[in-house]
């Protein structure tokens, strides 16, 4: 099983079906060291305001999430769900987990 954290769209239960077909059960955790900012995407109808999580300079600033356990199967469809604005990367959480994570490309 793969570790996802998901601080945005991947929480919502409409997307979870829409991507998973399923709905996924996690736990509330928290990624220290970094911020929120806003991002702009190209979609098919013009832009999008979305946000990504970005490292900060303050070590104080968290982003609260959640952490879902998934199979590689379901890891690459989130990949394909997830616009080129991200990447995904490897982040150890305050619980001490470790989990993917989209952030700013």
């Amino acid at each position: 099983m793969e570790q996802i954290f998901s601080y945005g769209t991947l929480r919502s239960k409409e997307i979870q079906m829409q991507v998973f077909n399923k709905i996924l059960t996690g736990t509330p955790d928290q990624l220290t060291g970094y911020k929120i900012k806003d991002l702009q995407i190209e979609e098919e109808f013009g832009m999008e305001d979305y946000f990504v999580a970005t490292p900060s300079e303050n070590s104080l600033d968290a982003i609260d999430g959640i952490v879902y356990s998934i199979t590689s199967a379901d890891l690459a469809k989130a990949d394909l769900f997830e616009s080129n604005a991200y990447k995904r990367s490897q982040v150890t959480l305050k619980s001490g987990i470790t989990a993917w994570i989209y952030l700013e490309s």
